[in-house]
């Protein structure tokens, strides 16, 4: 099940065959190693099965089509950062879900997004929680946003091409303010004060450029992330469902709503009468 439109690329392994992951010493409650193909290069040995940086001519067969669909989004402003996402998942073409929780909640002061394969962004930031709290557990205070994305980064890294499919972003509020940061699968870690993530990315930046500045008000902030996600789902046909509304503050996060596209779509085009509304 695919929830983004995030893909992995290929990198030059060591020469030897893999049978194991390298331990990833958790020993607090999380996976210790991962089975591999036993094969000299993983990376390698995948491209002949999936349509993911191989070469076409030599891929008409693949057996494994990794097409994804979301929208997420996140950014700075004066009051805070705001997130917004949809919640549709697909398989393909196939509409798989249209409840799912794309925003992991860490603590209560730090958020992550998922686009990409779900269960790589569910697995990977449940992980990350699980560090949190074990930082905040031996150093008596909270790790920061820049900490917890670097923590993210280094961890997916280590298995750079083999297979993950990872785009999230880590938002949070520590003693340095609100903080953004972008982490993929790749082991790529940016800090912006925006980031749309997903198919559907680049209808919700063509909003936000149109409405973006750094002064919004709460109200302001909301609604423009609000209608960026929707205008996201009316055009993008992977993305769709809700829109999933959060906004960080210097106290925490607060989920600030969940409305179903359907109802917006009446809100925003004016003059247009919902059908159920019409009499015979």
């Amino acid at each position: 099940m695919a929830c983004g439109s995030y893909q992995s690329h290929s990198f030059d392994a060591p020469s030897r065959v893999y049978g194991k992951a390298p331990e990833l010493d958790f020993k607090d409650g999380a996976i210790d190693e991962f089975d591999l193909p036993e094969v000299q290069d993983p990376s390698e040995f995948l491209k002949t099965y999936t349509d993911v940086g191989g070469d076409p001519a030599t891929n008409k067969d693949v057996k494994i089509h990794l097409a994804h669909g979301t929208t997420t989004l996140a950014f700075k402003f004066q009051h805070g950062v705001i997130i917004a996402v949809d919640s549709r998942a697909t398989a393909g073409s196939y509409i798989a879900s249209q409840t799912v929780k794309k925003v992991i909640e860490i603590n209560p002061y730090l958020l992550g997004t998922m686009a990409g394969g779900a269960a790589d962004c569910a697995y990977w930031e449940r992980v990350l929680a699980m560090q949190c709290r074990l930082y905040e557990l031996r150093n008596k205070e909270r790790i920061s946003v820049a900490a917890a994305s670097k923590l993210l980064a280094n961890m997916v890294y280590r298995y750079k091409g083999m297979g993950l499919s990872m785009g999230t972003m880590v938002c949070g509020w520590d003693k340095k303010g609100p903080g953004l940061f972008y982490v993929d699968s790749d082991g790529t870690r940016l800090e912006n004060d925006m980031f749309s993530v997903g198919s559907g990315a680049t209808y919700a930046y063509g909003v936000m450029d149109e409405g973006y500045r750094y002064d919004l008000s709460v109200e302001e902030a909301r609604e423009l992330g609000r209608s960026a996600i929707f205008h996201a789902t009316h055009r993008d046909a992977y993305s769709g469902g809700q829109v999933n509304l959060y906004h960080m503050m210097e106290n925490g996060w607060v989920k600030v709503s969940a409305t179903n596209v359907g109802p917006l779509y009446y809100s925003y085009k004016k003059g247009e009468i919902p059908p159920h509304t019409l009499t015979p």
